[in-house]
């Protein structure tokens, strides 16, 4: 399980924004904000790591 800190890194590497993250998922900003507060369950880091490699295939 990935730290929230670490997801935050990937997605900046990745040379993205939060936003386009949440978009891919299909929530909005504030929510994945806020779901970035707290360790983020296996389902929810799954989704992101999934949005992630869709956005970086896209670029």
């Amino acid at each position: 399980m990935m730290s929230n800190l670490e997801l935050k890194e990937k997605i900046k590497n990745a040379g993205l924004f939060q936003w386009q993250v949440a978009d891919t998922i299909g929530v909005s900003d504030v929510t994945f904000c806020k779901w970035l507060r707290k360790p983020l369950s296996p389902d929810k880091e799954q989704a992101v790591l999934e949005a992630l490699q869709k956005l970086k295939e896209a670029i």
